[in-house]
């Protein structure tokens, strides 16, 4: 009898395995990091092929941690990095060139010129994005473009191309197919159809043959082979999309943000298109089976936890990331100190990828901890001006932040978010969302799970942090963020 659901999550700096029970928690957990790569200032990549083998080491130590065979797994589902970019030969598997990631910027000038005189918002109305380095289309494009032959061979026949979900999917099942979350951040996709738009494909110079089949998040897409032999793979959702799965956050005006590599503010709004005038993205928040499609309204963060590792291995600030939390409480306040980290240009509300990081307000009195204490303030406040978006655009001001991902175990974090944003913040039991909403939307599909009502009851908060910080002194120190946002616009040269 199947007593359990797996979730693979393929994120940013790791894969994991995390194994689930019917009650929603975690039974068994591996994790494995992988390289980052930077060719170039301003370039990420990661090597498909080893996430791949991580990937597999991971559910194999899953399994074994508790004694367990895939025949004790009802299913399995998979998250990812969302706008991460692979192509790959359809005969060996091989990639024809490392993965472009979602924070890699080298299509600025790509992006640009397809704006034109129309600007980054030429597109929008069909696939609810701007033109932003972030997604994944022009990755694509950029791919196609660069590596020598390659459009020889996607005129052949031979290439693939695919977000992380797809790869997995792909390797595990030999399918080629993506879901509706993962199809919505490539600007390929319509958001009314949920089919690849021709008018999108031939602007932005990509061939419908290479793209993968779009399904709904919660459907048996096949059964796999190899490590997870015959358990179905049964979801795939981006990850923000799986944390609003996982959170719960299935009625309009439900939302969340997850805390990782960067921060995500989703909210649901139903079967509804709402298109932002704020910066925001409409994006596809999941779909159920035959079920029609639910939306949701998106504010994207790029830096966040990477800021922390940043931190750690290349200033030497700290030697852990968990140490930052010491060094910030080792001053009252930041001394006057704000770190704006675009380091690969701002993303929303501003969307502006001329922008590069800044320390402002630095004087000899600043030290370490009031450096480490910015760090922090940085993540807040930028989730504090997606929050300001989000109730512009929906009219509804915020009255509690759900929250989740790995830097919510940083308790000063949390206060100073909900200092930051008049309004609490709570932490459910499961702090690891992404993985539980895949888990959940895999265990729908095989009725592992019988309905969403059921999932809500798993659901209990675990911390709570209530603002303490005067509102006057809140105001004056996110007048002195915004003149440090200022301040990163317009670095980078168009030549």
């Amino acid at each position: 009898m199947t007593r359990y659901v797996a979730a693979i999550d393929q994120g940013t700096t790791s894969s994991r395995c995390i194994v689930f029970d019917a009650a929603g928690a975690i039974v068994a957990i591996d994790q494995k990091e992988h390289r980052q790569i930077f060719p170039r200032p301003g370039w990420v990549e990661h090597d498909a092929d080893e996430i791949w083998a991580n990937v597999q080491a991971v559910a194999a130590g899953a399994l074994a941690k508790l004694n367990i065979t895939p025949k004790d797994l009802a299913a399995v589902g998979i998250t990812n990095q969302r706008e991460t970019t692979v192509l790959w030969d359809k005969t060996t598997g091989n990639p024809i060139h490392n993965a472009i990631v979602w924070q890699d910027t080298r299509t600025d000038r790509l992006v640009r010129d397809l704006g034109g005189a129309a600007g980054q918002d030429r597109f929008r109305d069909r696939c609810g994005l701007p033109l932003a380095t972030y997604f994944s289309g022009p990755k694509a494009r950029w791919l196609l473009d660069n590596v020598e032959g390659a459009r020889a061979r996607t005129e052949a026949g031979e290439l693939l191309f695919g977000t992380m979900d797809t790869w997995l999917i792909w390797k595990l099942t030999g399918r080629h197919v993506t879901d509706v979350t993962n199809a919505s951040r490539t600007m390929l996709m319509n958001l009314e159809t949920l089919d690849w738009d021709d008018v999108l494909l031939e602007a932005i110079g990509v061939p419908r043959a290479i793209l993968p089949e779009i399904r709904p998040s919660s459907e048996v897409y096949a059964t796999a082979e190899g490590v997870l032999e015959g358990v179905p793979v049964a979801s795939a959702l981006g990850d923000q999309q799986a944390a609003l799965f996982g959170q719960t956050c299935f009625s309009v005006g439900e939302g969340k943000c997850t805390y990782g590599t960067g921060c995500f503010l989703l909210v649901n709004t139903g079967e509804a298109v709402v298109h932002s005038k704020n910066g925001l993205l409409t994006t596809v928040g999941y779909q159920i089976g035959s079920t029609p499609a639910v939306y949701a309204l998106e504010g994207s963060i790029a830096v966040t936890g990477s800021l922390v590792q940043w931190v750690r291995d290349n200033l030497g600030l700290i030697s852990s990331a968990g140490e930052i939390e010491a060094l910030a409480r080792s001053v009252d306040d930041n001394g006057g100190c704000y770190f704006v980290p675009a380091f690969s240009g701002l993303f929303a509300p501003y969307w502006r990828s001329d922008a590069r990081g800044v320390i402002a307000g630095l004087t000899g009195y600043i030290n370490k901890g009031h450096i480490a204490r910015a760090v922090l303030e940085a993540t807040v406040w930028q989730v504090r001006e997606v929050v300001d978006a989000m109730a512009a655009d929906s009219g509804v001001a915020l009255t509690t932040l759900k929250v989740d991902g790995g830097m919510t175990a940083n308790a000063l974090l949390m206060q100073l978010q909900a200092d930051f944003l008049g309004a609490p913040t709570v932490r459910p039991v499961v702090a690891e969302t992404t993985c539980l909403g895949a888990a959940y939307a895999a265990g729908l599909a095989v009725g592992f799970w019988p309905n969403t009502e059921d999932l809500r009851k798993n659901w209990r908060a675990s911390a709570n942090w209530a603002p303490t910080m005067a509102a006057d002194a809140r105001e004056k120190s996110y007048r002195q963020w915004k003149k440090a946002v200022q301040r990163t616009m317009d670095w980078v040269d168009e030549t």
